[in-house]
């Protein structure tokens, strides 16, 4: 899966389908397209994502942004005013000394990374097989930062204590993904996670938090945000995954370590004249949707007992819901079909019905075998058990 379901290549590997690879990418491009038409048209959603609208209803955010911000203030110049406002508050919900905001996530990690690096004295980073810089970053920050990834596991699940304490290699840095988004958006148990970081301080290595969805994993861990990011030494948090702001990311942590990462940032061209637009978006969503994510957690677990109540009544042979009861407010379905077939049939059903049950991109696990990922937003909320499963059904006649 790519970064985002809506990106992701519904047709898996190329050069494997009939027609070689330049047929696979057609069909994956016209597809995506069918299936961004079929969301806009959609009346019925689990989650309609904020950067999938038009500019229009993206502009619309910011009606709300008056009791958010006071618009009077003066605008930010490279990283005055309403971006140290946003900074200060993301540090107090994430109980750390001080922030930065990024322009992505990406280079917020790779800054942060470098800066525990020349700390702790030791360029290599332990961190998953699965975790974003070695999926998603085209190497970024070995290419970049002259940082050594070291890769603990490959299952999918976290790293346990005893894959961190028992490591055959010295590292400065351990890196966690939470939630691991490839995996099926899997957390550990509150257990785990705190015994890994504790295995990660008996080698005394920092503990570097990939947090790009960890506003939502408050639910599962039955703490709040600030004792959950008090496990680590830096915390990097998404501005537009959950919150739905326009962009953007906050490295949070020591005030030392979030000077050095200005400095960083600075070099990295992450310093922008102005950026109050995906600042005060930002400022909004923790606002309107941080409030709202337990009560989305909550709902896609009624969501996801549906669908497998569902395509059981429909004589799907085998399916899965994974994480069996999810860990976040996002999952991954898996059926025994070939991709394009899941993925036509997806399409067809928003085209045809206006109830788009999967609205991401599905891809390849196996020979027969597809997954896709669902998230259950503030759209979702309005759909029942019943409504799950007669979507199921309509889903299941298209196959």
């Amino acid at each position: 899966m790519s970064d985002t379901a809506d990106t992701a290549d519904d047709d898996g590997r190329p050069g494997e389908e009939p027609g070689g690879e330049r047929g696979a990418e057609q069909r994956g491009k016209e597809r995506r397209l069918r299936r961004r038409a079929a969301l806009r048209g959609a009346e019925r959603v689990l989650a309609r994502p904020g950067f999938l609208g038009t500019i229009r209803e993206r502009l619309a955010l910011l009606d709300e942004a008056r009791e958010s911000y006071d618009l009077d203030e003066p605008s930010d110049i490279y990283g005055g005013g309403i971006v140290e406002t946003l900074e200060e508050r993301v540090a107090g919900l994430l109980g750390k000394e001080a922030a930065a905001f990024f322009p992505t996530g990406t280079m917020a990690q790779q800054v942060a990374l470098r800066c525990w690096a020349g700390r702790t004295g030791n360029p290599a980073v332990a961190l998953h097989a699965l975790a974003h810089p070695e999926v998603h970053e085209r190497n970024a920050f070995s290419t970049l930062g002259g940082l050594r990834p070291l890769r603990v596991t490959s299952e999918p699940r976290m790293p346990t204590a005893d894959e961190v304490r028992d490591f055959d290699e010295p590292f400065g840095t351990l890196m966690l993904e939470l939630p691991l988004r490839e995996a099926g958006f899997v957390l550990p148990t509150w257990e785990e996670l705190s015994e890994a970081v504790a295995a990660a301080r008996e080698r005394d290595a920092v503990v570097h938090f990939d947090g790009a969805r960890l506003w939502e994993s408050t639910t599962h861990f039955g703490r709040p945000l600030d004792e959950i990011a008090g496990l680590a030494d830096s915390v990097y948090v998404s501005l537009y995954k959950s919150l739905d702001g326009y962009g953007g990311a906050v490295l949070a942590g020591p005030r030392t370590l979030v000077e050095e990462a200005k400095a960083w940032r600075h070099r990295y061209g992450g310093e922008v004249a102005q950026q109050f637009p995906t600042v005060l978006s930002a400022l909004v969503g923790l606002d309107r949707e941080l409030p709202r994510l337990p009560e989305y957690v909550a709902h896609a677990r009624v969501v996801a007992a549906a669908l497998r109540e569902g395509f059981a009544a429909a004589g799907v042979p085998w399916m899965r819901v994974h994480p069996e009861v999810p860990h976040t407010n996002e999952f991954q379905v898996w059926l025994p079909y070939d991709h394009e077939v899941a993925a036509e049939a997806a399409v067809r059903q928003g085209e045809e019905t206006k109830t788009l049950l999967f609205a991401g991109a599905w891809g390849r696990r196996g020979p027969g075998l597809a997954v896709t990922e669902v998230s259950v937003r503030a759209a979702g909320l309005e759909w029942t058990a019943d409504d799950v499963k007669a979507a199921v059904t309509e889903f299941v006649g298209r196959l």
